[in-house]
Order: C-alpha cells, then structure tokens, then sequence
C-alpha cells in the first residue's frame, strides 16, 4: 500500500509541475496575444483530477482494496505510459501546451508528434489513466467514476471549447495570410 500511496503522491507533483509549465506557457501564450477560452470549466476540472488523486487513497484505504498482481502490473505501465504520452504532447506544442485553452491568434495548427494521428492525444492519456491509476490498486470505484464524469466533461464541455478556439485560430491565421 505504502507503493501506491508513493505512486499518487508522485503523480500529485507531476500534476503541480504541469500547471506551472502551463502558468508560464500561459504568460507566453497572453504576452503574443493569446484568447483564452472555456474559462469557467477549469476550476471544476481541477477540482476533478484533485479528487480522483485523493478517491485513490481513499478507496484503498478505506476500502481495504488488495494489489492484484495480474490487474496492477498491467495497470502501472499503461499509467506510466500515459504520463509519457502526455510529456510527449507537452513537448510537442512547446510554450503553446496549457491546462486552459488558450489559442495565439495567426499561429498554425500543430500536426507533428501524437498529433500527427489524433487529434486529442492529451486526453487519449487523460481517458486511459483515469481508468490505469486507479485500477493499480484495485480501486475499481474511482476508476469507474473518474471516468464517467470525465468523459461527460470532456465530450461535453472541453473538447467543444477547444474545438471552437482552434476554428477561431485558423480563422485568425486564414486572415493574416
């Protein structure tokens, strides 16, 4: 247990990394005229992936969950890959990668790395870990939760927010030409 305790802890200080390369990203994006959109969902998806971290321990420990070694090795690399995927994305789109959205106008869409084959490879791994980290330790709840809620926020609210502040980019970049 004390493994999977050091695991979410680990992730909870990725997740602290991650916004402040999106804070200072952020201030890169505003500085060249950046347009943030969908403002008013962050704060409730932070306060999602906040609590999934938390509803991990808590299932476990409350819960008296077991490690499976069958369920848990499996689960640990396809969250360790996760975290990958989203470094890679992260890396991809450079000072434009932000936990918000938040479009330059006039740059172009990037479609190089993961995003040369999907369109949305940053919640590919958001999907998949909410389902692989919790599963680590047999915390089925959290995973089936997590998972519902976020994909509810996610196909009904962030991924249309996202989706019309890159028409609004392209827009922006069909007019500069």
């Amino acid at each position: 247990m004390l493994f999977y305790a050091a695991l979410i802890l680990a992730t909870g200080v990725e997740r602290l990394v991650e916004l402040r390369v999106s804070t200072r990203n952020a201030g890169w994006a505003f500085a060249r005229g950046g347009v943030e959109f969908g403002r008013n969902h962050f704060p409730f998806m932070v306060s999602l992936h906040t609590g999934m971290l938390l509803a991990c321990l808590l299932e476990v420990f409350l819960l008296q969950r077991v490690f499976l070694p069958w369920l848990g090795w499996p689960m640990l690399v396809a969250a360790l890959a996760c975290q990958a995927l989203r470094w890679w994305c992260i890396g991809t789109l450079g000072p434009r990668w932000n936990t918000r959205v938040i479009i330059v106008p006039g740059l172009p869409l990037v479609n190089r790395g993961p995003y040369r084959v999907l369109k949305h490879p940053n919640y590919v791994a958001v999907i998949a870990e909410g389902v692989a980290l919790p599963l680590v330790y047999s915390a089925w709840i959290t995973a089936l939760v997590f998972t519902v809620v976020n994909l509810v926020l996610l196909l009904r609210f962030r991924i249309p927010v996202e989706e019309k502040a890159l028409e609004f980019g392209l827009a922006q970049t069909v007019r500069n030409v």
